[in-house]
């Protein structure tokens, strides 16, 4: 049956031939254009998904639309207007009814590529259960929305100032595979690994057959794919622990509580780091990006051969 046309999906025309014609496709945020003036590390992650032989998909809001590979031209746009809000899935109703420029998150990513058809996302780090969140139950509604999307999410595992065995506690209790490409510990961002055992995935072809297996036995729902940074970016694990555990301590002295925490670990861990962050964080998104286009392609062969 021939697929009805959706009044809120605008998608461009390679990323429409390209899924009509069953090639594979990778979904890519928006939020992170709104943080590189330069818009450069957009285009190096989208040429990382064409070099492993996937189309890239850059996903974000704008004019009441649900855009589906947005144009250079609206590229610079996110990257040069100020205060472009961030859109989580709950936030697309309202973006859409104004109009305006909306950057997707991780959960408002997947929704829209869903919806249009995409299988596979890729990011640097996904989020996931606070430090803390025993007490809080402050946890990232990325991990409420892998419960209801079919998605298989290829990211550096949880950001770094997350707590990452409450995160894998929370993703088995809601039935998420979590898979590691070439390692049976979690990815950790820009730390390589954390002390926290995975299905181990030698090859992506295995990983594709083990998502679509996932999706036939189990229905829709998220698949996660976790790729450690490069050894040689990776950030050391006793600087950030001693950083964010130094930089909590301090959010107790001066009363700093719910989402002002993150922002400012994450500028406690940036001077901890010595400038290592923003470095560690574009090789992430530059490896997950090709692992994603390659495990894209896996995905498009396997679902051919049906």
């Amino acid at each position: 049956m021939e697929r009805q046309p959706d009044q809120l999906l605008e998608v461009s025309d390679e990323i429409a031939t390209a899924l009509a014609e069953r090639r594979p496709v990778v979904a890519l945020e928006s939020s992170l254009i709104t943080t590189d003036p330069s818009s450069e590390t957009a285009s190096l992650i989208e040429k990382a998904v064409r070099g492993a032989g996937a189309v890239p998909a850059t996903i974000g809001i704008a004019g009441g639309k649900l855009v589906v590979g947005l144009t250079d031209s609206l590229i610079e746009r996110f990257a040069s207007t100020k205060g472009i809000p961030k859109i989580s899935a709950r936030d697309i109703g309202g973006a859409l009814a104004g109009g305006g420029l909306g950057a997707t998150t991780v959960a408002g990513t997947i929704v829209i590529a869903e919806r249009a058809g995409i299988q596979v996302f890729t990011t640097a780090g996904i989020g996931g259960v606070h430090r803390r969140g025993e007490d809080t139950l402050d946890i990232s509604p990325d991990l409420l929305q892998f419960r209801k999307t079919k998605m298989t999410v290829v990211s550096g595992g949880a950001k770094s100032i997350l707590d990452h065995r409450l995160t894998a506690e929370y993703l088995e209790t809601a039935g998420v595979p979590v898979y590691g490409y070439r390692t049976d510990k979690l990815a950790a961002f820009v730390v390589r690994e954390a002390d926290v055992p995975v299905t181990r995935m030698d090859d992506l072809h295995t990983a594709a057959r083990a998502a679509e297996a996932h999706w036939q036995v189990n229905g829709p729902g998220t698949v996660l794919l976790t790729s450690p940074i490069d050894e040689q970016d990776a950030v050391d694990e006793a600087i950030v622990e001693a950083a964010i555990a130094e930089a909590l301590a301090q959010c107790d002295q001066e009363g700093i509580v719910g989402n002002a925490v993150s922002p400012y670990l994450m500028k406690a861990l940036a001077r901890a780091s010595g400038g290592m962050l923003p470095k560690a964080g574009r090789s992430l998104l530059l490896s997950t990006a090709r692992v994603a286009g390659e495990f894209s392609a896996a995905l498009s062969a396997i679902q051919a051969e049906r």
